[in-house]
């Protein structure tokens, strides 16, 4: 596959790894693609940097992990070419509570996967890699191949097969969840937001 990967930072990084090792061609997008040489250049013929638009239009599948603050404007600026691609969104609209507790900032029940849907009508939207801890992301990906559970939410048959090859290819077993809807599992505050675990035990964790 052609992927664009927008956020090349704690998720995008290791993910692109993964997936240039998997045999998939990577684009990290990029405000300054320069920036990205020392992560793009080891990676070989299989990965390359270029600005936001540009890897959006190379792709078919694209991967939304930048800051959560830069998303909406980002999709503001990309929504008419992220129309017909596959797009998985693994940002996670975090907060934290007066107790200290991890929670979401939108509203009482919506999800970030059916937020992202609704600005992106043109795309299908899949969410994956957002309840995982990120700096758990290569490690258990690349020495425990497909022993730890990955939740993935989608509303489109297309895009959860995608999805769920993706998942593999970075070494995790997918775990489905349903559809964008119901998947506040996932997000902050979530019965999975920040839980490692099985296939097995993800799926008791969020009662399937």
């Amino acid at each position: 596959m052609n992927i664009a990967i927008l956020g090349a930072g704690n998720i995008g990084g290791p993910l692109g790894r993964h997936w240039a090792a998997a045999g998939h061609r990577v684009t990290f997008g990029s405000r300054d693609p320069g920036r990205l040489g020392s992560l793009v250049e080891p990676l070989g013929e299989r990965a390359r940097a270029a600005a936001h638009a540009d890897a959006v239009a190379a792709s078919e599948v694209v991967l939304l992990s930048v800051p959560h603050p830069a998303l909406d404007g980002l999709l503001r600026q990309l929504a008419g070419p992220l129309a017909g691609k596959t797009v998985i969104d693994a940002t996670s609209p975090i907060g934290v509570s007066d107790d200290g507790l991890f929670v979401s900032v939108l509203e009482p029940g919506v999800t970030q996967g059916s937020r992202t849907a609704e600005r992106l009508p043109g795309a299908a939207v899949a969410r994956a890699f957002c309840h995982f801890p990120d700096e758990l992301l290569w490690s258990r990906g690349t020495r425990q191949p497909h022993f730890w559970g990955m939740g993935t939410a989608c509303d489109d048959p297309g895009a959860r097969q995608v999805t769920e090859t993706l998942v593999r290819d970075a070494g995790f077993a997918p775990v489905h969840l349903g559809g964008l809807k119901e998947s506040a599992a996932l997000d902050p505050g979530g019965a999975l937001f920040g839980y490692v675990s099985t296939a097995a035990g993800l799926r008791a964790a969020a009662g399937r």
